[in-house]
C-alpha cells in the first residue's frame, strides 16, 4: 500500500523509531542545512588543528622541526585509517547516525582535551629563557597527545558517514529525488572548503596572534555547534538500517566467482537478481539492478 501510494520512500528509508517515512515529512533538502552545517564546523575543527600543528609543536612544546613534522604526519596517517572503523560499525552495527553521533562526542572531548592542554600554564612547558627552551614533560606530551589522538577517532566515525547519510535523505526510487542528491554532493564539497578555507586563514591567524588556547577553543567550540546541529534534525532524518559487514559480502563474492566461474549465463537477466522478489535479500542494502558491464 505504501509503495503505490508514492507517499512513502521506496528504498526502505524508516525514522529514528523505525517505521517507515512520509517523503513530505522527512529527508530531502530539509535537513540539508543541518547536515552541511555539521561537516563545515567538522572541518574547520580538523584544519583548525591541522594546518597550524608543527608551529605549536616547535613553538610551545619545544620540539625539533624534524620530530614535529614525523608526528603530525603520524596523527594525520591516523585521521586516514580510523574511517575504516567507522565505516564498519555504521554498514554493519550502528547505523550512520548512531556511528555519527558516538564518534561526534569522542571528537568533542578530543577537542577539549586539547584546548586545555593549551591553556592552562601546567599542561605546558616553561618558556624559553636566554635560547634555552625546556622540553615538555611526560605527563604534558601524554594530555596533549590524548586529545589529539581522540580527534583522529573522532573523525574516523564522521568522515566515513555524513556525506552517504546525506544521500540517505533522498530516495533512488524518486527520479525528482536522485537529481537532488547530486546537487547535494555540490555543496557538501563547497561546506568542507569553507570550513577549510576559515581554518586556513582566521584560526590560523589568531593562533600565532591571539593564543594557542583561543586558537584551539574556536575549533572546539564550532565541533560542539557540529554536535548541536547534527541532533537538531533528528526528527526529519531518513535512516537506513544496518545490513551487516559488507567485508562478509565482499568475501562470499570472491568465493562464489572462484567457484562458478565457468557456469552458463543464463540469457534471461532476471533470474540473475540476487532474490525473485522487488527488495534486496541483504537488510538496509537496495537491490542491484542487472548490467552487461564486468562480466
Amino acid at each position: 500500500m505504501n509503495e503505490n501510494s508514492g507517499l512513502y520512500t521506496g528504498d526502505g528509508s524508516v525514522d529514528i523509531k523505525g517505521n517507515p517515512v512520509l517523503k513530505s515529512n522527512t529527508g530531502n533538502w530539509k535537513v540539508c542545512p543541518f547536515i552541511l552545517g555539521t561537516e563545515c564546523c567538522e572541518r574547520l575543527a580538523y584544519y583548525g588543528i591541522a594546518t597550524n600543528l608543527v608551529s605549536y609543536l616547535t613553538k610551545k612544546l619545544h620540539e625539533g622541526n624534524v620530530s614535529a613534522a614525523r608526528n603530525v604526519t603520524t596523527w594525520q596517517g591516523t585521521c586516514y585509517l580510523t574511517p575504516l572503523i567507522g565505516a564498519v560499525l555504521a554498514d554493519a552495527y550502528w547505523g550512520r547516525y548512531w556511528t555519527i553521533a558516538a564518534f561526534s562526542t569522542i571528537y568533542f572531548i578530543g577537542m577539549c582535551t586539547l584546548t586545555l592542554s593549551a591553556s592552562i600554564p601546567a599542561f605546558e612547558p616553561a618558556e624559553c629563557v636566554d635560547a634555552l627552551c625546556p622540553s615538555a614533560g611526560p605527563a604534558q606530551y601524554a594530555i596533549f597527545f590524548f586529545g589529539l589522538y581522540l580527534i583522529a577517532l573522532g573523525t574516523g566515525g564522521i568522515k566515513p558517514c555524513v556525506s552517504s547519510f546525506g544521500a540517505d535523505q533522498f530516495d533512488d526510487t524518486d527520479p525528482k529525488e536522485r537529481v537532488k542528491k547530486g546537487s547535494f554532493f555540490n555543496w557538501f564539497y563547497f561546506s568542507i572548503n569553507i570550513g577549510a578555507l576559515l581554518s586556513s586563514s582566521l584560526i590560523v591567524w589568531i593562533q600565532d596572534n591571539k593564543g594557542w588556547g583561543l586558537g584551539f577553543g574556536i575549533p572546539a567550540l564550532f565541533m560542539g555547534v557540529a554536535i548541536v546541529s547534527f541532533f537538531s534534525g533528528t526528527p526529519l532524518y531518513r535512516f537506513q538500517k544496518p545490513g551487516g559487514s559488507p567485508i562478509t559480502r565482499m568475501c562470499q563474492v570472491v568465493v562464489a566467482s572462484c567457484r562458478k566461474w565457468n557456469l552458463v549465463v543464463p540469457s534471461d537477466s532476471s533470474l540473475l537478481y540476487e532474490t525473485p522478489d522487488k527488495i534486496s535479500a541483504i537488510e538496509g542494502s537496495r537491490k542491484l539492478v542487472h548490467t552487461d558491464e564486468l562480466k
